[in-house]
C-alpha cells in the first residue's frame, strides 16, 4: 500500500545560512525548558527546510548545546530535496519526506515543530487547518513555531502554537541600523500579515511600537540597544502583555501574549 500523500505544497525553497538564527536563539533560550524536561531524547522538526538543509543542520548544532541527545528531523515534501540532504545525516540529524502531518518513524511526537516561511505562500483561510494538523502530532507539551523572516534573517516574526491554540507572538530585529520597529510588519506570519489594518490589534501594536520608539529617542545617545530596551519597557508600562525581560530585549526581541494581537476573526 503506497504511503499517504504529504499534506501541503512544495515551497519556493529559498534559504540562507543563519537565516533562522533568531528563532533558534529563542528555542535555545526561553523555550529550552521544553527540551530539558522531556523524559527521553527530544525530537525537534524543521518543517519545510527548503532547497538546502542548512537550517536543519544549524538547528541541530545549536540545540545540542541545550540537550546533547536532541534529535532534529528535517521534513520536506519535495523528495529530491530529501535525497539531496541525506548525505548530511549523522547521529541526531535525519531527513524524511512529509508535510504538515509530520510523519515521523514509529509515531514519535516532536517537542517542537519549526515551520518558517512555509505558510507565507498559503491563503490566510488555510492557516487554522495547517496549525491543527501539525499540533495534533505534537508531544503533550509540544509547540509549533510558525514564522516568517527576511532573506538574511535580520527581521523575523513567529507565532508559538500549543495544543490550546496560539500562545504568543515574537518579533525580532537586527538593532544596528534600525530606523523604526514597525518595519517588521512586512514579515508578520500569515495569520497576521493581512490584519495590519486599522481596527485590528496587530495594527495597534505596531503603531504603539513606532510611537513609543519615537518618544524614546533621547536614549539613542546611549545606543540603539538602550533605546529599544526603553521602548519595550514603556510598552509594558502602558499595559501591553510583554513576556520575558531585558535579557531578551537586549537581543532585539519582543514577545507578547497572543491575546494582544489575536485577530478579531481568524486562527
Amino acid at each position: 500500500m503506497p504511503a499517504p500523500r504529504p499534506v501541503g505544497v512544495v515551497t519556493r525553497g529559498t534559504t540562507n545560512p543563519n537565516r533562522l538564527r533568531r528563532c533558534d536563539r529563542w528555542l535555545a533560550g526561553p523555550e529550552a525548558r521544553r527540551l530539558r524536561r522531556h523524559p527521553g531524547p527530544p525530537v525537534v522538526v524543521d518543517l519545510g527546510y527548503g532547497a538546502s538543509p542548512v537550517t536543519a543542520v544549524e538547528l541541530h548544532e545549536r540545540l545540542r548545546r541545550v540537550r546533547a541527545d536532541v534529535e532534529v528531523v528535517g521534513v520536506e515534501i519535495d523528495p529530491e530535496r530529501v535525497a539531496a540532504a541525506r548525505p548530511l545525516e549523522r547521529p541526531g540529524l535525519r531527513f524524511v519526506r512529509g508535510g504538515f502531518e509530520v510523519p515521523l518513524p514509529g509515531g514519535v511526537r516532536p517537542v517542537v515543530v519549526r515551520a518558517f516561511n512555509v505558510l507565507r505562500q498559503y491563503d490566510e483561510s488555510e492557516v487554522a487547518a495547517a496549525w491543527a494538523t501539525t499540533v495534533d502530532r505534537l508531544a503533550p507539551d509540544g509547540l509549533l513555531v510558525d514564522g516568517t523572516c527576511d532573506e538574511l534573517g535580520r527581521l523575523a516574526a513567529w507565532v508559538a502554537v500549543g495544543h490550546g491554540g496560539p500562545e504568543s507572538l515574537t518579533l525580532s530585529w537586527r538593532l544596528r541600523g534600525l530606523e523604526r520597529p514597525g518595519v517588521v510588519a512586512e514579515r508578520l506570519p500569515k495569520a497576521l500579515i493581512h490584519r495590519n489594518v486599522p481596527g485590528e490589534p496587530v495594527h495597534a501594536l505596531l503603531g504603539a511600537l513606532d510611537a513609543t520608539w519615537e518618544r524614546q529617542a533621547p536614549l539613542a545617545s546611549y545606543g540603539v540597544r538602550q533605546r529599544f530596551i526603553g521602548t519595550v519597557a514603556a510598552l509594558r508600562e502602558a499595559g501591553w502583555p510583554v513576556l520575558g525581560g531585558p535579557s531578551r530585549w537586549r537581543l532585539g526581541e519582543l514577545t507578547l501574549a497572543w491575546s494582544a494581537v489575536a485577530p478579531h476573526q481568524g486562527p
